[in-house]
């Protein structure tokens, strides 16, 4: 694909991806279909099964070629174009005003030839759309075609050959090697024990493969059936310690090295990071509707938190990073304030100014879930003890939490809070998880006020703000009522002004 022509050829000119990705897509589609290849192969042996497997295996190699040679794409009357298909023939358009995201990501497979996959969101996600959502994904472009079509798509401006090099920019904040100490705080390398521990403990079970018939397995047991449990317990745990701490290690680098976080004269907050998967996200400033301070307990006991942006175009997910608006990883909390106050243009963090308390009935909701949780559980344990389907100490370890929920309980009050300072609204709930929401007030889209049965008995209410980016909306829970109602009023004028006065006059 050539893109050294002058701008004014490019528009409404149809490009195909990168052919070069033909050297590529079929040795991918060859190792995903491996699994159904040896299956067949080993277990069909002798009745003709593995021709169906290698049936299987050339139709999705040929699915893969045919996808690369046929997908084309062109920005032209005010959208960008996509169609792609040899039997069946599929063509989407997307008006360039609805575009709010251009994620250019690069993996080792692009890499080797200076590809980019560049997916272009619009922020919307609807049932049935798959994993991409109302994204439309261009799988294979050279790096160069990465940066042209994201200046296009966000900037609405053509770039030609001659005006390659990338438009000013600052940097707003860059990774520091230091931060790395934060890493086993973060407990991703848990996940992964966790998800290594299930693979295989699901394969053993399929084969029906027992611990004590596998040698190694069986001499281990055999020796911690001769120690003392305290000291089982006490190894285990620093062995479970040392290697999530050297995967967290391992997920910081290989997730963040290389961060950068730069803002481009045209307005818009460019992110880069990654070291074998390399990723570069826009955000145009004008679609910022605020930042959110995430700090996990271990993370928080650390000092540290992160920081992701509240943005258009920007799905939430786990760790508020899938849509791609981390603006900070995982560092020194008083620089995550200097960075959230820089992007937001601010002289101040609104995340950081003191905040509204609470009812103390929203203290004992808190701690009444907490501890009845935990009680819940030592009953049911102590249920099946005395049935004799469990070990009674299960319940009593079960009982011996009840302090700590309760600590929990407490915690998660004294983080409870909002407060409306200048343009945005600030709110802060969690313990765990503790996450603190600065919001532009000119974005929230509605007020929407609900209180469960135990909530009216307790005069509390539950304030949600719509918004049109992050999460969709935010909410401040177990506020009073009347506090509830006047913040509503207060980050939203006007909207609830009617049902108030029909409330008073009834």
């Amino acid at each position: 694909m050539s893109t050294e022509a002058p701008p004014d050829a490019d528009v409404g000119r149809w490009h195909r991806l990168d052919r070069r990705m033909l050297l590529i897509r079929p040795v991918l589609d060859v190792v995903k279909s491996l699994p159904v290849l040896i299956g067949t192969v080993i277990l069909g042996r002798g009745n003709g099964w593995e021709w169906f497997g290698l049936g299987i295996t050339a139709l999705t190699v040929l699915v893969g070629v045919s996808h690369v040679l046929t997908s084309r794409y062109r920005i032209e009357g005010g959208q960008v174009e996509w169609t792609t298909g040899l039997v069946l023939r599929k063509h989407r358009a997307i008006p360039l005003d609805r575009v709010r995201t251009v994620d250019v990501t690069s993996e080792p497979k692009h890499r080797l030839f200076s590809l980019s996959a560049v997916r272009i969101g619009t922020g919307r996600h609807s049932p049935g759309q798959g994993a991409n959502g109302d994204q439309l994904v261009l799988d294979a472009v050279s790096e160069t075609e990465a940066h042209r079509l994201r200046t296009v798509l966000l900037h609405r401006k053509e770039v030609s050959a001659e005006a390659e090099a990338a438009p000013p920019e600052q940097v707003v904040a860059e990774v520091d090697r230091k931060w790395v100490r934060y890493a086993p705080f973060t407990l991703s390398g848990l996940a992964v024990v966790g998800a290594v521990f299930a693979a295989v403990w699901h394969f053993a079970h399929q084969l029906n493969i027992a611990p004590e018939n596998v040698g190694p397995l069986r001499d281990l047991m055999d020796d911690l059936a001769n120690t003392a449990v305290w000291l089982i317990v006490v190894v285990a745990a620093v062995a479970l310690l040392v290697v999530v701490s050297l995967l967290s290690v391992g997920g910081y680098v290989l997730s963040f090295w290389n961060f950068k976080l730069t803002r481009e004269t045209e307005g818009t907050l460019h992110v880069r990071r990654g070291l074998i998967t390399t990723r570069s996200v826009s955000i145009e400033e004008e679609r910022l509707r605020g930042v959110e301070v995430k700090e996990p307990l271990p993370l928080r006991i650390a000092g540290g938190a992160r920081l992701t942006a509240i943005a258009g175009g920007l799905r939430e997910g786990k760790g508020g990073d899938k849509g791609g608006g981390l603006l900070l990883p995982p560092a020194p909390v008083g620089r995550v304030h200097e960075v959230a106050t820089e992007v937001l243009r601010e002289n101040f963090d609104p995340a950081t100014v003191p905040l509204n308390r609470h009812p103390r009935r929203a203290l004992t909701r808190r701690l009444t879930r907490a501890i009845g949780g935990v009680l819940i559980l030592a009953a049911a344990l102590s249920g099946l003890a005395w049935i004799d389907f469990l070990p009674a100490w299960m319940w009593q370890v079960a009982l011996g939490l009840v302090p700590f929920a309760a600590l929990v309980g407490w915690d998660r009050y004294r983080n409870l809070g909002h407060a409306i300072v200048g343009r945005y609204l600030v709110n802060r709930s969690g313990s765990l998880a503790r996450a603190t929401v600065a919001v532009r007030r000119e974005g929230v889209t509605g007020i929407v006020v609900s209180r469960s049965f135990f909530q009216r008995r307790a005069g509390l209410i539950t304030v949600t703000v719509p918004i049109a980016a992050g999460k969709g909306g935010y909410q401040v829970v177990d506020v009073g009522e009347s506090a509830g109602l006047a913040m509503a009023e207060q980050a939203a004028p006007g909207l609830l002004t009617p049902f108030l006065r029909r409330e008073t006059r009834r």
